[in-house]
């Protein structure tokens, strides 16, 4: 996991910032597709598309990220929050488990997307305080894309952006959501974090330490299947 040194962060309403994704709260497993979910919890749809053909892992190549222990499925389901605004799409056969934080009303609820493996690969965020970070960092961009479904939110707007930031010799990839596009170069590390109405989206791709062996490596997992569908699963993001 990625570690550095906190520092306070102050959204543009004046949220101030402090959580950590995974406090104090209860868990609340919600079934990948189809069924019923627990009253006052998040919302999965039924699988939408063909899901005849599974795509394999990604690469296996020499440095790559380990592929998923699990195909990744052509079928995609929806899963939306419980304020029934912010939602996204996963492949069919993942599942999505819902933390809520302390307090009524809670002041956070964390989306954890796990693979038909068990693996953790997302989590997405919302409540009103966040984590930032602060340090200098050396970033090259592999590639940003605004998310549509973010677009009508306080400027600068939401991007799905995959990058590899280094310092002391040490990289760090990322992929996740970023305010706007990821400068290239020297830089301060980015805070990944989003407003959203009156409260703060954080949405990241939740990788082991050194996933990848080089930039190469790191490009060539992107243009895998497993890439690609965590990709589109951030870019699916949307908040009404």
């Amino acid at each position: 996991m990625i570690c550095a040194r906190r520092v306070p962060f102050i959204a543009a309403l004046a949220i101030a910032a402090a959580l950590g994704l995974a406090g104090c709260g209860a868990a609340v497993p919600e079934a990948s597709s189809g069924g019923a979910s627990p009253s006052g919890t998040g919302t999965p749809s039924e699988p939408a598309g063909p899901t005849s053909a599974p795509a394999t892992a990604g690469p296996t190549t020499s440095g790559a990220r380990p592929p998923s222990s699990a195909p990744v499925s052509a079928g995609v389901a929806t899963y939306t929050f419980p304020d029934g605004r912010l939602s996204f799409k996963y492949p069919a056969g993942w599942r999505v488990e819902l933390f809520t934080g302390a307090g009524q009303p809670t002041l956070s609820r964390t989306a954890t997307v796990f693979d038909a493996g068990g693996t953790e690969q997302v989590t997405v965020y919302s409540g009103q305080v966040a984590d930032a970070v602060s340090h200098r960092v050396s970033r090259t961009v592999f590639e940003s894309e605004p998310v549509p479904g973010l677009s009508r939110q306080i400027a600068p707007a939401a991007s799905y952006s995959f990058y590899v930031e280094r310092m002391d010799g040490s990289a760090t990839y990322r992929m996740d959501l970023t305010p706007g596009v990821p400068a290239a170069g020297d830089g301060t590390r980015i805070d990944g974090i989003i407003q959203i109405g009156d409260e703060v989206l954080v949405a990241e791709v939740r990788f082991i330490e050194k996933p990848f062996a080089s930039d190469a490596a790191a490009k060539l997992w992107l243009a895998g299947a497993e890439g690609q569908a965590l990709k589109a699963l951030l870019l699916s993001i949307s908040y009404s």
